[in-house]
Parts: C-alpha cells; structure tokens; sequence
C-alpha cells in the first residue's frame, strides 16, 4: 500500500480505539513521523491532507522545512541538544522533548531575542529506564515549577515513550500514569503553562495511548513504512 492508503488505514484505527473507549476522534491528532524519509514521502502525505509532521532530529527539519508548503506544522519529537536550538525555533510548532533545565534556558534566551513564545511539551521518563531520555516522575514537580519563571516558554502538556517489547497492559499502565502527571500538574495552575496535550503512543502502542487519553500520537513506520538508516562502516 502506498502513503495515502496506510493513512487512511491509521486513521481508521485511531478512529476504532477512540470509540472503543467513549472518546471522540476528533480530540486526536495524528503526528506523521517521517524521520529518515525524503520530503517526497512527506508531500505525499500532505497530498493525502496531513499538516502535522514529527521529526526526531533538528537537521531533517530543517532541511525539510524548506521543502515543504509553509502550512506544515513540524513537531520536534526527538532529544534535543542545546547547541541546535537557534535553528530550530522559527521552523517549529511544538517542541515535544523538554527535558532539563539547562535547554530551558537556551529556549528562553532564543525566544526572548526573537520575540516570541515556544510551545513546548515536557518530556517524563515514566519508565525509569536509565537509557531514556526525560524527567524522572518524581522530580517532575520540582522542574514545573522552575520551567514555569520562563516567560517565553509555554507548557502545553506531556510527552513520554513506552518500552517496544511491553504488553498492551503494560503499555497501558505507563500512558494512565503520564495522565496522572498531567492532571497533577494541572492542578497547580502554574504561571506559563497550558495543559491541553498528552503525546503519547506510537505505531506498536497506540491503541493503549488512546484509551489513556493521549490527545497526539506519533506515528511513523505504519505511515511511511520501515525506517531505512545509512549503512555503519
């Protein structure tokens, strides 16, 4: 099947889990992740009426971004390194992967000079895997809290990622505590935040996400196909 036909199929099923559950679909964007794909691929998914594109690393957003129509909104997803920053903030709707204070300050400090306020989502290792990227739970109150003296920084939500080789159950548990988190943190009703979005869910877990309550899902390999990444010699 080609790029249009997988959406249609994803769609669908995203469709499917949200009722399964009483949630309307429409409270649901899909994010197509198209990280180590061509902008090609990304102009046939555009085609087919996607507008909301992921990508992992700054350097494929960037060059995509100019390859693409201007109504594209790119979601950086993936860990971002303070150095890449400056290149990244004119081209971005959503930063998904806030994840230390040291970043939080060089996004304030580019948004400041370039007058503007960077969405962002905050990042939680629910998990606890070491190898994971994210703020432990457990210190996720602390670091709200001092994200939120950052003007020209706006919280929009959470963001995790589950293990590949859990069980739906498992998945399951990990997405209802990011919501847990989240309903915690919205409580508090701190300065410079907005709590509307759970990014949760990818192609192999996102049934589970819904169910959860994810408000955006990630999905790349079931759109795009498997990922194709240069030979190491």
């Amino acid at each position: 099947m080609g790029i249009k036909e997988n959406l249609s199929v994803v769609k669908k099923q995203i469709e499917d889990a949200a009722r399964a559950c009483g949630r309307n679909p429409a409270e649901i964007r899909l994010i197509a992740v198209s990280k180590t794909k061509p902008a090609s691929m990304v102009m046939e998914a555009y085609e087919s009426g996607m507008r909301d594109f992921g990508e992992n690393r700054v350097q494929e957003l960037v060059e995509k971004y100019d390859e693409v129509p201007k109504d594209v909104r790119w979601h950086l997803i993936g860990h971002l390194q303070k150095n890449k920053v400056k290149y990244l903030l004119e081209k971005t709707e959503l930063i998904h992967s806030l994840d230390s204070i040291d970043l939080a300050k060089e996004i304030q400090k580019r948004a400041s000079a370039a007058g503007k306020v960077q969405n962002v989502l905050i990042q939680v290792n629910v998990t606890g895997e070491e190898s994971k990227f994210g703020v432990p739970k457990e210190r996720l109150t602390d670091f709200c809290e001092a994200v939120s003296q950052f003007e020209n920084i706006c919280v929009k939500g959470l963001m995790t990622i589950s293990v590949r080789d859990y069980t739906e159950a498992q998945n399951r548990a990990v997405f209802e505590e990011l919501h847990r988190l989240f309903d915690e943190v919205k409580a508090k009703e701190l300065k410079n935040f907005s709590m509307q979005e759970l990014s949760m869910g990818m192609t192999h877990d996102f049934p589970a996400a819904v169910a959860a309550g994810a408000t955006m899902i990630r999905i790349g390999t079931a759109i795009f196909g498997e990922r194709q990444y240069p030979a190491v010699e």
